[in-house]
């Protein structure tokens, strides 16, 4: 009988054992479990984004000196490469319609010997809608939220526009005799910075908004673009 008792002690203290070695390892691979959530944004990506624009100038479109108008409508695309996530370098090129107010006028003088003001007549006026655009450079800091969608980010950029600069300017001949000149267009020195946030819907598809302002290199001529698109990721 106390043969049969002890036995009985030494089994059951043997499956106690067994029980809490099997309870500890347990909660040892447990404990080496990491829960872990996707990453939208790569430590190295190609992003391509189109996107349309919309831009208003500083100025009054009659003292604008570039794109002679109050607003414009257009769009663009730019190609940038992050490295580490967080930094991309790229090139952008945008177009907008951009419509200017011209005119032709002379200066008739009065045949009567009564003092009087010349009166002007205007011969013609109209609108010259035509293509003004832009190629940047650009250097892009984003900041991806761990675990999320969402990544704002600042850029800035510098580069050159072209297509507008256009103008009509009133010239004296001699006497009472004027005429107007119309000048071409130009190209000028740009200089961009921006904000703005993306959304992933995909790894490899986004959706773009941000905000610039932009330095032309002529006086009275800088401009704001407001700009949305989609992105998409290689």
């Amino acid at each position: 009988m106390k043969k049969l008792s002890l036995c009985f002690c030494v089994l059951l203290a043997l499956g106690s054992a067994a029980s809490a070695g099997s309870l500890a390892t347990t909660s040892k691979e447990s404990a080496n479990i990491v829960t872990t959530c996707p990453e939208w944004f790569g430590d190295n990506e190609w992003n391509l984004n189109l996107w349309g624009t919309y831009v208003f100038t500083d100025t009054d479109w009659r003292f604008d000196e570039y794109l002679g108008s109050d607003h414009a409508w257009g769009g663009g695309a730019d190609l940038k490469y992050f490295f580490h996530r967080y930094f991309g370098i790229g090139i952008q090129g945008f177009a907008v319609n951009a419509t200017r107010q011209t005119f032709n006028i002379s200066l008739i003088h009065p045949p009567f010997s009564i003092p009087r003001h010349p009166d002007i007549e205007v011969n013609e006026t109209g609108e010259d809608s035509r293509l003004a655009g832009a190629f940047l450079g650009t250097f892009t800091l984003r900041f991806p939220v761990h675990c999320s969608r969402f990544a704002p980010y600042i850029w800035g950029g510098g580069g050159v526009i072209f297509g507008g600069g256009e103008k009509d300017e009133i010239v004296h001949d001699f006497g009472l005799n004027f005429h107007t000149e119309h000048h071409g267009s130009s190209a000028e020195g740009i200089g961009q910075v921006g904000a703005g946030f993306e959304v992933r819907f995909t790894r490899h598809i986004g959706w773009t908004n941000d905000f610039s302002w932009n330095f032309v290199t002529r006086n009275n001529s800088d401009f704001g673009m407001a700009r949305t698109g989609i992105n998409f990721v290689f």
